[in-house]
């Protein structure tokens, strides 16, 4: 039955589930409630009402399990590389346990010249658990590359609901009405941040605004 109800929802991002992806579904389920928050510090709030409408963050360096997709349609990139990135978690490793799972999921998208759609090529980013941050289980997938990345400055707005290329746009779009021009964060690149599975219809999503180094 579970695996059935990841079928579907695989298939509104118009993407087949191979039957191998049981064992990883089955445990994530087992491991739901245990997720580890990647560190941050929180640098500045902006609203109105007491309500955030924006927050900047600095997030340190850290090793995070990373792979490239550039697929027709944006979901179909950040499902097949979490397909990869769930293997990796779930037994695919060097230390052949679950290493637990880590929120949020990143995806640093870039926009074309124009602005006007996104580019193809999706990278998605695991963080490793802090026990696994000084020696990270090697992957067993080639696909998938341990980084550092270094130390990042980020404006982050929340948002609910799918992750699509024209839900994206509209979130980038909105975000940079509410900042008004500015020249300290980038143009061109971005991050979505996914902090729930895709099976939650109204879920978590952050947009990120990369700071100017």
């Amino acid at each position: 039955r579970l695996f059935a109800h990841w079928e579907a929802v695989a298939s509104t991002h118009r993407v087949s589930l191979p039957r191998d992806m049981a064992g990883p579904i089955a445990q994530m389920a087992r491991h739901r409630q245990a997720r580890e928050p990647v560190p941050y510090v929180s640098l500045s709030q902006h609203g109105k009402c007491e309500e955030a409408a924006y927050e900047e963050r600095r997030y340190p360096a850290g090793k995070w399990a990373c792979v490239t997709m550039g697929e027709p349609m944006y979901e179909q990139s950040i499902s097949m590389s979490f397909m990869k990135l769930m293997r990796y978690i779930c037994k695919e490793n060097s230390v052949g346990c679950h290493l637990g799972m880590t929120v949020p999921v990143l995806n640093e998208i870039h926009l074309t010249k124009e602005g006007t759609e996104l580019e193809r090529e999706v990278l998605t980013a695991y963080y490793l658990p802090g026990e696994f941050q000084q020696n990270p289980p090697v992957p067993m997938d080639p696909e998938i590359h341990i980084t550092e990345r270094a130390p990042l400055r980020v404006i982050t707005r929340v948002f609910y609901g799918m992750t699509t290329e024209e839900t994206i746009l509209r979130e980038i779009s909105l975000f940079w009405e509410l900042l008004g021009s500015t020249d300290t964060v980038l143009r061109g690149t971005y991050i979505v941040a996914s902090y729930e599975n895709p099976s939650i219809p109204q879920r978590r999503n952050e947009i990120w605004f990369i700071c100017q180094a």
